[in-house]
């Protein structure tokens, strides 16, 4: 695990609180994902995001091996209040004012405590594209293809139960690596055999593989692995909200963040290199047998070189829902981009009853029908 440095005297003020006021009525705005910029609920002002300030310019990338060993820029850190879910172990952060909330992946009450996470700062935001209305569009019609879902559910989800915008915390991993390996290539031929089939004799073509060995090296540039820094949602939910449009990364502006939560990130650095290293071993692998080449391919060996590894803390859109129904809780995402969905598949067991009733009868019946007709 990372280990960052010791956390200095705290101010009054958490150093990550930012707030847009309206200009017209001093309510806070928040970002509105369809129009791309900052909106005021209360009256209805509205103001564009600049492209200007700090933020301006590319996304910056972080040496990995200073981040290991605690020598990242000041500004490269900051402190946030968060509180640890009970249930699923969220992160979920707390504003100066916030003191309790519901947690956003599985609807339980948390209650803010004294803790403080000190953390990378993010570098990108993939800002919403889809407003909570077009979010709940998308889970309506997923839920609807649900047939053996139960009404109850998909009513309670429907009729206008909250939504929560959340950006899910990333990390991105660029690497340069080069790969010896030694292996076999195999290539196939055929042979003919005679063989006895039901008392007659037959020529019968069989495959075989002529092995020779083979080495080399292969080289390739990884940019942005994509690992996921959250641990309170299921990552079979969050694979299949791919793929991102992270060409379309801003740099980090906390404008776009108004009005939405922010998810610290409970999976640390170098675990999260360790998950980056296992896709970037598939994709050599996959390399090294297309360099073999031939038919068939046997690798003994590989050994990678990794070098000049960079990183970016990174936050992605999500819309989710967390619904307690009947003591059981069902959780939805949604991609804030694209809008596809994935969730918690409930299940009706009347339904189910009904439909395996109705499958016993059309069956009877057609028996009965082939049995008259004989």
């Amino acid at each position: 695990m990372t280990e960052l440095p010791p956390i200095p005297p705290l101010p009054t003020k958490p150093e990550n609180e930012h707030r847009f006021p309206c200009d017209q009525c001093g309510a806070d705005y928040r970002f509105a994902p369809e129009a791309g910029e900052l909106r005021c609920d209360h009256c209805g002002h509205h103001e564009a995001i600049e492209d200007v300030g700090p933020w301006k310019g590319s996304i910056k990338e972080l040496d990995f091996d200073r981040a290991l060993q605690n020598q990242l820029p000041a500004q490269e850190i900051e402190v946030t209040r968060v509180s640890t879910c009970p249930n699923c172990a969220a992160q979920v952060e707390f504003d100066a004012v916030d003191h309790a909330t519901d947690c956003p992946f599985c609807a339980t009450p948390v209650v803010a405590d004294t803790g403080k996470h000190r953390h990378i700062k993010p570098r990108g935001v993939l800002p919403f594209a889809l407003d909570e209305r077009a979010a709940h569009g998308a889970m309506g019609q997923w839920l609807g293809k649900l047939w053996f879902a139960p009404n109850g559910l998909q009513e309670y989800a429907r009729k206008g139960r909250k939504m929560n915008g959340i950006y899910v915390p990333y990390w991105t991993f660029d690497a340069d690596t080069k790969s010896s390996y030694q292996g076999e290539r195999g290539t196939v031929y055929y042979e003919n055999r005679t063989v006895t089939i039901s008392g007659k004799q037959q020529t019968k073509r069989v495959a075989k593989v002529r092995w020779r060995p083979k080495s080399g090296r292969v080289a390739r540039f990884f940019d942005d692995v994509l690992v996921l820094a959250s641990k309170s949602l299921p990552k079979r939910f969050t694979d299949a909200l791919e793929p991102w449009d992270l060409s379309a990364l801003e740099p980090y502006r906390p404008e776009f963040l108004a009005g939405f939560r922010a998810e610290g990130y409970a999976v640390e650095l170098e675990e999260g290199f360790v998950e980056a290293r296992q896709h970037m071993d598939r994709v050599i692998l996959r390399d090294v047998k297309f360099d073999i080449g031939g038919d068939r391919q046997r690798v003994h060996d590989i050994n990678t070189l990794v070098s000049d590894v960079t990183f970016k803390h990174v936050l992605l859109p999500v819309w989710m829902a967390a619904y307690k129904y009947r003591g059981n809780t069902y959780r939805f995402v949604v991609n804030g981009r694209t809008g596809r969905v994935q969730g918690e598949r409930p299940w009706s067991a009347w339904k189910i009853a009904i439909a395996v009733i109705a499958g016993a009868i059309v069956a009877g019946g057609i028996g009965y029908f082939i049995a008259m007709n004989q």
